[in-house]
């Protein structure tokens, strides 16, 4: 794990990050390659068993970074995705293991630094959650990126972009198996989804 630091009043149930909340609390900064083109493989909701194709997808996409949303489930299913590339993760609500519940990631590129906000429940159906929201400019992030609820979407809310990878784990209802992509070049950020069922790009039905 590349995340370091942490500040908070000790670490107990799964809560929420509102005022008075215990958060266990990280940084982190991914630096830009020479290319200049940053790239990030997202990743959440693993629940013990990703997809089989799952790190050799994101090893072919050679990532710059991987971050993780969260539920990871057993923690070995991080040991493949650190060997791929610098690994940020942050706990869900079914994880016990030593992580953080936020990590504030600054993301050098050539235009200028971005700041990412990391950790597992973000949104209420397709909004930020007011707490979520508050932390987030707190920390003056421009992007939030969650898991939980398995449904992959990129929005726009309060004046952030949330991006959720969906989960590459155990299929839930009808959902898809996905893990997600950031690309960060020149000036602008571009995301996706892949699916890990058919290594193709996914985009919601129309």
């Amino acid at each position: 794990m590349k995340a370091r630091g942490s500040v908070g009043a000790g670490r107990g149930a799964y809560g929420g990050y509102g005022a008075g909340a215990s958060l266990v609390r990280a940084t982190a900064t991914i630096a830009a390659p020479p290319t200049g083109a940053v790239r990030l493989a997202v990743v959440a909701d693993t629940h013990s068993a990703p997809h089989p194709a799952t790190t050799a997808l994101i090893a072919a996409w050679a990532p710059t970074a991987i971050l993780h949303a969260g539920d990871i489930g057993d923690p070995a299913v991080l040991e493949p995705l650190a060997a791929i590339a610098p690994l940020h993760a942050v706990r869900g609500n079914i994880d016990g293991h030593g992580l953080p519940d936020v990590i504030t990631i600054d993301v050098e590129r050539d235009t200028g630094p971005l700041r990412v906000l990391l950790l597992h429940i973000g949104v209420a159906g397709v909004r930020l959650r007011a707490e979520v929201a508050r932390l987030a400019r707190a920390e003056g992030a421009a992007i939030v990126v969650c898991g939980h609820s398995h449904v992959p979407f990129v929005g726009d809310d309060r004046g952030l972009t949330i991006f959720n990878p969906g989960s590459v784990g155990p299929r839930r209802f009808n959902l898809p198996i996905v893990f997600g992509t950031l690309e960060l070049a020149a000036g602008r950020a571009r995301f996706g989804h892949v699916d890990a069922e058919t290594g193709r790009p996914w985009s919601p039905p129309s």
